[in-house]
């Protein structure tokens, strides 16, 4: 995506980023707003005036977490300045630009390399390392996706320091979007990536199907889901995923939306499956059990640990409350 204007590269600031624009509202960790730069990714001076500028905001990942403000009932990113970052002396800290946002250069920063998270905030005065699975259905949208996006990415870091082809150690380029191999004689570049897996809701007029992992908490019942295979168009994985783990076949695919799952590095494509009512083969290598639920009995569900539905902030929920709002 081309640059549309911001104040930081001096194209047009009147233009205003807006994402999604005409389509539906997106599910949790999508809608972050950035103007991602990517044709601008590449220019080492102009990334170095990017950091350096006083306007440049970072957040800050440790080890899979990220650091808010986090009360009991909301949460929010905590936004550092270049000043913030002189008091952690974070020189050692793994840079990524995220993209630019109402005129300013998002950055995230990765703190791994501190035994002790709990001095940064300490340094700071304020804020906590946080599962963002914890707290981002308590942020505003953008900041959550916000936080993901970063999460995911030193995720990839993490796991690519060294060449798949070669062997040879690997760099961070383009503002973190490229690893380069700096061994001469390969030189592979290696781009972050993303794993497509379909998730959806096998229904048959008023019932659908929900199923649990043996290792979820006692209670959460989830839509059926798994990774999109070599080979396979989306459809087709919706109906192998549904014929393996619970033995029906489903007649009609129909998409719903996505979503970021960077968690560590999925996007969730999410359907509608429709199917013919009848017994279930859980496939017990799959799934600790699943079974019919009728719209009635999940509108009066519990949410505890005899029954509840999947997180709010998963699109599992999304595609269960958009199908209890048709009838």
């Amino acid at each position: 995506m081309h640059c549309i204007g911001c104040v930081l590269c001096g194209t047009n600031p009147q233009m205003t980023f807006k994402p999604y624009p005409g389509l539906r509202p997106g599910n949790f960790y999508s809608g972050a707003g950035l103007d991602r730069c990517d044709h601008l990714r590449g220019d080492a001076a102009w990334m170095t005036r990017q950091r350096s500028g006083e306007t440049a905001r970072f957040v800050l990942v440790w080890r899979d977490k990220s650091l808010v403000a986090a009360e009991e009932r909301a949460a929010q990113a905590l936004w550092l300045g270049p000043k913030d970052l002189e008091r952690l002396n974070g020189a050692e800290a793994e840079a990524v630009f995220l993209g630019h946002l109402q005129g300013e250069a998002i950055f995230a920063l990765d703190f791994s390399h501190i035994e002790t998270p709990e001095q940064v905030p300490a340094a700071l005065g304020r804020g906590r390392f946080e599962d963002l699975r914890a707290v981002g259905p308590l942020m505003e949208r953008h900041e959550g996706a916000i936080l993901a996006y970063a999460r995911g990415l030193m995720h990839w870091h993490k796991r690519h320091r060294f060449c798949g082809l070669c062997g040879g150690a690997t760099e961070s380029r383009n503002g973190g979007h490229v690893r380069a191999c700096t061994n001469a004689t390969c030189g592979t570049h290696h781009f972050p990536r993303t794993d497509p897996a379909v998730i959806m809701l096998v229904h048959a007029g008023d019932r659908c199907v929900l199923g649990r992992q043996k290792n979820w908490i006692n209670g959460m019942h989830s839509t059926l889901a798994g990774f999109v295979e070599p080979g396979e168009s989306l459809e087709e994985a919706v109906a192998r995923e549904v014929f393996e783990e619970v033995g029906i076949e489903v007649n009609r695919v129909a998409y719903h939306s996505s979503q970021p799952w960077p968690f560590p590095s999925s996007i969730m494509l999410g359907f509608y499956a429709e199917a013919a009512h009848g017994p279930l083969k859980v496939n017990q290598d799959e799934l600790g059990g699943a079974e019919w639920f009728t719209r009635e009995e999940l509108r009066a569900s519990p949410e505890n640990e005899s029954f509840r539905l999947p997180r709010r902030d998963s699109i599992a929920r999304r595609l269960i409350e958009d199908w209890l709002s048709e009838a």
